[in-house]
């Protein structure tokens, strides 16, 4: 008899500029394929119940700023391991309550397969609580940035927006964003690591800024 025990099955572990893995999903706007939405960027944002307090402040955020994550040519798309019935439930309460519109698509996951797609849940996960992630996938369907926040810690909008816009600056101009950056403030561009390169630009060449270019 062997009594070593079974080795524990591992989330898998997605990494930036890996592929977002695809789903075809029910949502409050009907099918939903991921893959349908190549060509624009898309914040896939999830929580771990319908009728959660931080989780309802948040979606009102999003809603509220559903406008300008559009003019980023961004999409929002909400998961939660909760039924079609709930979201559509949820929806209606957060409308009737607090008179807030959610504009974009609430994927269901009772199966949890898109959660443990994503890394949110193990193999043997009995409870969401760990369903509250944020992915930014870009036009390619490649995954531009991962956050991860607690349950009892809301989740700031207004960051999202500079981070999908940091995100497209950098792709489109070919330069870096400093430590807080904001659209119109200076980049930081990329260097050549030359010895002529290091010697015109100074003992500060490591770090350099420029003006934000006019698109």
């Amino acid at each position: 008899m062997n009594d070593t025990p079974a080795p524990a099955v591992e989330p898998m572990t997605l990494k930036i500029g890996d592929p977002a893995p695809d789903f075809t999903a029910r949502t409050t706007q009907g099918a939903l394929s991921l893959s349908g939405l190549r060509g624009g960027w898309v914040v896939l944002f999830s929580h771990p119940a319908d009728f959660t307090p931080v989780c309802t402040s948040e979606f009102m955020a999003f809603a509220k700023a559903t406008d300008q994550f559009s003019a980023l040519d961004c999409r929002l798309v909400g998961l939660s391991i909760d039924s079609l019935p709930s979201h559509l439930a949820w929806v209606e309460a957060i409308r009737s309550c607090f008179g807030v519109d959610i504009p974009f698509p609430i994927v269901e996951d009772p199966s949890m397969a898109i959660a443990r797609a994503y890394g949110m849940l193990d193999a043997h996960a009995q409870s969401s609580a760990t369903v509250r992630g944020v992915f930014v996938i870009d036009p390619q369907g490649v995954i531009r940035a991962i956050n991860w926040y607690p349950a009892s810690v809301g989740r700031s909008v207004p960051e999202l927006l500079r981070l999908v816009t940091a995100l497209q600056v950098v792709d489109r101009e070919g330069v870096m964003t400093p430590e807080g950056w904001t659209p119109g403030a200076d980049v930081v561009v990329v260097s050549d690591l030359t010895q002529d390169a290091v010697s015109k630009a100074g003992p500060a060449w490591f770090l350099q800024y420029a003006k934000m270019p006019r698109s």
